[in-house]
């Protein structure tokens, strides 16, 4: 997994041009020009196609053609996300429906006081956890956790298009500052949420097998939870048909409070999703070691 840079894919010239089609020609049309931009993507972006490929292949079993077809629905599922975003952000809310699953388990971590994690993934479309928090008047304790090369200029221009967030970030830095943040955050009954598939250089690490292959993953969600036994939940939002998105929030109830059984039953949570929504995992790089 060592390929991943801190950054995740995509430009703000992409972004203002999606914004430009979505306001002048509506979402259908943008929808449209994206099963072009995808197929760009096909050819343009070859590590991220091999990336994606290899997944399907190795990771899912699918066979040769199948996963080649599955490579361009990737894409185009990415793509549409990401425009679902900034349509749902822009005012074109009520064409979409929302469910909450688990809300109760959101409510149940809140009453204990001490504060919560929410580990989630670089899967389905967890920018749109806002628009779940703002129906339980929750969106104020929520702190995502991000590294600070994570596109601050599309951050930028995405706040600059649809106003603000009122989900707070926190960004890993080299003077540990975020420790404190992070520390004030849980100590005022807060929540913080880290996407625990990547790791970056010189943290530390550690390896488990996951969808059938040995991974290396970041160790300071998972020790930060140990140290100070604090509760867990495992957060994703999925996109499903007909404009409808899922949140799913799963307790993690352990008999030993561990690190290691903790990252387990966190690759044992996100595996299920993967499957159930294999179009859905952004990581577009050479996650497993497949072809290095």
């Amino acid at each position: 997994m060592s390929n991943w840079k801190g950054q995740s894919r995509g430009t703000v010239l992409g972004l203002r041009i999606y914004v430009f089609i979505i306001k002048t020609f509506g979402l259908y049309a943008s929808y449209f020009v994206l099963l072009f931009v995808a197929l760009y993507f096909i050819f343009f972006a070859f590590n991220s196609t091999k990336s994606v490929y290899y997944l399907f292949r190795k990771r899912l079993g699918f066979s040769k053609i199948k996963a080649a077809l599955n490579v361009y629905k990737s894409y185009f599922t990415f793509g549409r996300i990401q425009l679902d975003r900034v349509a749902i952000a822009s005012g074109l809310k009520h064409k979409y429906s929302f469910e909450f699953d688990g809300i109760q388990n959101i409510q149940n971590l809140l009453q204990q006081k001490k504060g919560g994690i929410l580990l989630t993934a670089h899967i389905g479309n967890f920018n749109l956890a806002k628009h779940f928090f703002d129906e339980t008047n929750n969106h104020h304790i929520v702190n995502l956790v991000v590294t600070d090369l994570e596109h601050e200029e599309i951050k930028d221009y995405l706040d600059s298009v649809t106003g603000k967030s009122a989900i707070k970030l926190i960004v890993l830095k080299e003077n540990l500052s975020h420790i404190f943040e992070m520390n004030r955050a849980l100590q005022n009954n807060e929540l913080l949420v880290f996407a625990a598939d990547r790791y970056t250089e010189n943290a530390k690490t550690f390896t488990q097998d996951f969808m059938g292959k040995p991974v290396k993953f970041p160790q300071g969600p998972f020790k930060l939870v140990a140290r100070n036994e604090i509760p867990v939940l495992f957060v994703h939002i999925m996109r499903e048909k007909n404009f409808h998105y899922h949140f799913y929030a799963r307790p993690y109830n352990p008999e030993k409070n561990d690190a290691k059984n903790l990252l387990k039953a966190y690759l044992e949570n996100l595996e299920i999703m993967l499957k159930k929504y294999p179009h859905q995992w952004y990581n577009y790089y050479d996650y497993w070691n497949d072809f290095s």
